[in-house]
């Protein structure tokens, strides 16, 4: 059985880690959880990030079969639509997005021309479901509570966890966002717990701790079960919850939550141009 090559591509500004997982026999390859720079004060996006990772495609001639989203992210907007038009492949992600569009195409106040049954993406996976990248087999695991569409690719003894779970001296992911819930995420976990223990475990995120001045984003079930700061093997469900829960209330929202959610619930696209050419994304006032 192929093992798959991993390269990873960190965006500093977002804290957010990419990954092209390629088949060695058939050199196709899957893009996962990919980023569309975006300035807040001018409004202006940036390829910087998207362009190191079509170079490394392209320099090892690798042809790009899916491009994959752990999850809506609230951190950083996608480059799936902006590397799907130049490199091909199919995006897909989790089943339960329609949920999320539901909820934030209620706090956007989209129109009827916003379908809200997750149209957008190529393939919405289904828990357990299989697919193939090249010769590589791939299964979905759903782990909702960080929002309720979360899922993590498994390959080989790889898996891919989004924000699920974090450095174990970093913890967990927050729960707050509409359909999130930390019981659900202390579920999840135990899921990705059952693993065998030397399974690597790739994050989407790392931020630098006061003990730690370098970034890391892979770990190994073992690892995350001994040490991690919020979730290890010895936390019970009723502890995490309660900790979570009133973590979640200290937290600052995302500085690019709001721009981000638009174009990531439409598959990494933005919203139609208006008839002047130009796109605009809505930012809702005084609206929890």
């Amino acid at each position: 059985m192929s093992k798959p090559i991993i390269e990873a591509f960190f965006d500093e500004c977002t804290n957010t880690v990419s990954y092209v997982v390629s088949d060695p026999k058939s050199l196709s390859c899957a893009i996962i959880d990919s980023v569309l720079g975006f300035d807040i004060y001018s409004a202006y996006t940036s390829d910087e990030s998207l362009e190191k990772i079509i170079s490394y495609i392209n320099n090892n001639n690798l042809k790009t079969q899916w491009i994959l989203e752990t999850h809506a992210h609230a951190d950083h907007l996608s480059a799936a639509g902006v590397l799907k038009s130049r490199l091909g492949g199919k995006v897909a992600m989790g089943c339960n997005i329609p949920l999320v569009q539901k909820a934030f195409g209620k706090i956007y106040n989209e129109n009827k021309e916003f379908k809200r049954n997750g149209s957008q993406f190529d393939k919405l996976f289904n828990d357990g479901e299989k697919f193939q990248i090249g010769t590589l087999s791939v299964t979905v695991i759903s782990v909702p509570g960080h929002t309720p569409a979360c899922v993590a690719y498994h390959i080989s003894d790889a898996l891919f966890i989004g924000d699920t779970l974090f450095m174990p001296d970093y913890g967990s992911a927050r729960c707050d966002f509409p359909g999130g819930d930390a019981g659900s995420l202390y579920d999840s976990v135990q899921k990705i717990y059952q693993l065998p223990g030397k399974t690597r475990l790739f994050h989407c995120h790392d931020y630098r701790t006061k003990n730690r001045n370098y970034y890391k984003w892979e770990t190994t079930v073992d690892e995350q079960k001994e040490k991690n700061i919020h979730l290890n093997s010895n936390v019970e469900r009723q502890s995490f919850i309660e900790m979570r829960t009133m973590r979640d209330k200290t937290l600052k929202t995302p500085k690019l939550l709001l721009p981000s959610i638009q174009i990531n619930m439409r598959a990494g696209k933005l919203p139609k141009a208006e008839n002047n050419g130009k796109h605009y994304l809505k930012i809702p006032i005084n609206t929890a």
